[in-house]
């Protein structure tokens, strides 16, 4: 294939992720508007059936599906044979947006390799903003689907699939860039060690904020139904937010404060410059160390960690997004598409 063919096929493959995270999210809102319908009908359902049974001269309660669902004699009551077939279609709504989620992430990838190979000399698909939008999402979906069983994570599905199509479309429409050549500065294997640790660090930040959101979002709902009603308890919302971020913060650590200072030393003969970007990461990494360290010695839990972990979160995103394109002194403008090459040169001297 010709560089041509490459970077056609990573558009293409862009399109398709764009389109199946789409109908992933439809899956993940149908099965969320179904459960807020099955609730309230089995409300309105149980009180009849019962009724039913206690009329019946051989009625009598039995188990269904392990559940002591009431039968007649006939068999278990209508409204719970009904109640468990609209569960199996409401499972399988769930199931269809995870296996499509999945899918869009395959063409995620394929969508970066195609990208890499697209440029001459091949190289890593970090050369710009959209590039990195374009990993950072798909790191965001990864991380989601292969935590998605340890931490039992359907109940965000909706939310990281519209967060991943939304940026991804963002990146799409107002960051691409035609496939250039690596600057002098990022042709280094530090680019690949630190962007990445960088970008897994991001990915977990980002879904432990998440998790913090809704924890704040369910603290203070006064109903405890429908949406709010699925997602798990406080205490299993505090808990997941602090094992995703406990992972997260050793390799931002190993990001911010090993692999980025021996990079830019190699780029720019000195380890710290105090570059916007560069302050703006060791904020993120106090931030971040101060909500580990409240929760390990303070006992900081629920509500004040949830706030500081969405500060942190703000602060990563800032330095992501915000630098590249309000900082007119940052090392870092390359990775902004209003930067012209000539002006990269120039900032790079």
């Amino acid at each position: 294939m010709t560089d041509h063919d490459w970077g056609t096929l990573s558009n293409q493959a862009v399109a398709a992720a764009g389109i199946v995270y789409f109908l992933a999210l439809l899956s993940h809102l149908v099965e969320w508007s179904a459960l807020v319908g099955r609730k309230q009908a089995v409300a309105v359902a149980k009180e009849p059936a019962r009724t039913r049974v206690g009329a019946s001269a051989g009625g009598g309660t039995d188990t269904l599906a392990g559940r002591g669902a009431p039968t007649d004699a006939a068999g278990p009551a209508p409204a719970y044979v009904a109640e468990d077939a609209r569960s199996e279609r409401v499972a399988l709504f769930g199931r269809l947006g995870y296996l499509l989620t999945i899918i869009a992430v395959a063409c995620h990838l394929v969508a970066l390799v195609g990208r890499g190979m697209a440029a001459d000399p091949n190289r890593v698909p970090w050369g710009n903003m959209y590039e990195f939008t374009l990993s950072g999402t798909c790191i965001v979906a990864m991380f989601y689907v292969v935590l998605y069983r340890k931490f039992k994570l359907a109940w965000m599905a909706p939310v990281v699939v519209a967060f991943v199509l939304v940026v991804l479309m963002v990146g799409v429409l107002w960051l691409y860039e035609p496939v250039a050549p690596l600057t002098e500065a990022l042709n280094s294997y530090w680019l690949v060690i630190h962007v990445i640790s960088a970008a897994l660090a991001t990915g977990a930040f980002t879904l432990g904020g998440i998790a913090s959101a809704v924890y704040l979002i369910k603290a203070r709902s006064t109903k405890q139904t429908g949406w709010i009603g699925r997602v798990p308890s406080l205490d299993t919302l505090d808990r997941v937010s602090y094992r995703i971020h406990a992972f997260g913060f050793p390799v931002w650590t190993f990001a911010v404060l090993i692999t980025g200072p021996i990079w830019a030393h190699q780029a720019w003969s000195s380890y710290w410059n105090w570059d916007p970007k560069e302050v703006w990461a060791f904020i993120t990494w106090v931030v971040y160390a101060g909500y580990l360290h409240a929760r390990a010695t303070a006992g900081w839990k629920g509500r004040k960690a949830a706030i500081l972990a969405l500060v942190g979160l703000a602060t990563l995103w800032f330095n992501f997004i915000g630098i590249n394109y309000f900082s007119t002194t940052s090392q870092h403008s390359y990775a902004s598409p209003a930067v012209s090459t000539i002006d990269r040169v120039e900032v790079l001297r």
